[in-house]
């Protein structure tokens, strides 16, 4: 037959929310179904997770917040991710499905009790649950699809949850900007959030258990509830040590320079909050592309190579938009900021989950998840002492870039690259 007669892969009319111009691949019926509802629960967790920042001065004003308390109790919020290592744990002794179950309809119930929240500690503490429940959904969701999807095609997939995903910020965006019309502000926001994530939560009960994990189950006796967490220090210790390696000066730079972005762009360049809305929406949404694009390129020219690319593009575009002066010049350093960003992180995630057998996968997701999380509050606390001494949050985290010089050379000579082989090739179980 013909090229011209050759049907196009199958597309879902939600692939079309994201601009996605190169090949799609031609995935199984249960493959997509899998990945629509994995990137309709990462849509919603963002949701929260931007909302958060977007109505930050609204929460402090309702609940009594002072500005002193605002930054620890932020950090506070972030170590959602250590609970939920126990979470991903459990995913690796009782199935995917029923974890990832769990975790759409905690997040569900913590969102909701955040509208209701009167005190700081009240709120503090559900939204402390909800990065739990985020956090165990984002690794689980990670693990289901590399297990479920082709070796050539797991980057993109992995890439397709990130760009879908991130789509949440700019639901956020757009709902907080009917925040004084909603009935009871930022409270009626967090009600509103809990509708779709019902519906998902009935949705997800046609999730299958991955077959790589059944199959495991099938042919290995089960275990102490703490093999998972053994088997990931002894039978890959020097993987473990290395990913972590990558991942926490990568989170210890990045996070805290995105932290600080919409701070310098108000202070240093001009921008109101109106301006700030709009560059999240329209150059964030050239940004999340960075998800897609790095996931099929790591998929054909390997996932260490990307890692090197993204880490490069991040040290210029950090570097540019903290040292450059004009309000429309830094706007494309911003924008290749957040395609680094969310480029990486990507490529990470998919290299994070091959690395390691069905055994105890998902338990190292979980850890790669912490440790990233600790690496970005530990750059957080740095850049305060670095303010302390400098007086300027730009000179700050300039001064911590040349930290960006230790991923690469740790993803080339320390761990295998992963792209285009099978994971029982890659990680076959000791």
């Amino acid at each position: 037959m013909s090229d011209s007669g050759k049907q196009k892969p199958h597309r879902p009319w939600w692939t079309y929310a994201v601009p996605y111009v190169g090949r799609m691949p031609d995935l199984k019926p249960r493959q997509w179904h899998v990945l629509g509802l994995l990137s309709a629960a990462e849509l919603f967790d963002n949701y929260d997770v931007g909302l958060l920042l977007l109505a930050l001065k609204q929460i402090q004003e309702g609940i009594g917040i002072s500005e002193a308390d605002v930054g620890w109790l932020t950090g506070v919020i972030r170590l959602g991710v250590l609970p939920a290592l126990g979470i991903t744990l459990m995913a690796d002794r009782i199935g995917r499905r029923r974890l990832l179950l769990g975790t759409v309809l905690g997040l569900t119930l913590c969102t909701f009790l955040t509208g209701f929240a009167q005190t700081p500690l009240q709120f503090v503490a559900l939204q402390f649950l909800v990065r739990t429940f985020a956090y165990a959904e984002t690794a689980l969701a990670v693990v289901v699809l590399t297990e479920e999807l082709n070796s050539e095609d797991r980057g993109w997939g992995i890439g397709m949850l990130g760009a879908l995903g991130s789509l949440g910020h700019g639901v956020a965006a757009l709902a907080f900007g009917f925040i004084e019309v909603v009935p009871f502000g930022w409270r009626g926001l967090y009600a509103l959030g809990v509708v779709p994530l019902l519906f998902l939560a009935w949705l997800r009960r046609e999730l299958p258990e991955t077959r790589r994990f059944e199959s495991h189950q099938n042919e290995h006796a089960a275990g102490s509830w703490w093999q998972p967490a053994v088997l990931l220090v002894r039978s890959y210790p020097r993987r473990i040590a290395a990913l972590s390696a990558v991942v926490l000066p990568l989170e210890f730079v990045m996070m805290t320079g995105y932290t600080f972005a919409p701070k310098s762009l108000q202070e240093i360049h001009g921008y109101g909050p109106g301006a700030i809305s709009v560059l999240y929406l329209l150059g964030g949404a050239i940004g999340i592309m960075g998800s897609l694009f790095a996931g099929r390129m790591s998929d054909r020219f390997g996932r260490r190579a990307v890692v090197v690319a993204g880490v490069i593009l991040a040290f210029v575009s950090f570097g540019g938009f903290y040292n450059v002066r004009g309000s429309w010049v830094v706007i494309p350093f911003w924008i290749f900021q957040v395609f680094a960003l969310i480029g990486l992180g990507a490529t990470l995630k998919t290299l994070g989950t091959e690395l390691f057998p069905t055994s105890h996968r998902s338990t190292a997701s979980g850890v790669r998840a912490a440790i990233g999380t600790l690496g970005g509050v530990a750059g957080l606390a740095l850049e305060s002492v670095l303010y302390g001494i400098t007086g300027s949050h730009a000179q700050a985290i300039t001064w911590m870039l040349p930290v960006l010089a230790i991923p690469p050379l740790v993803v080339w000579f320390a761990i295998p690259e992963t792209a285009g082989r099978s994971l029982e090739e890659i990680s076959p179980e000791r």
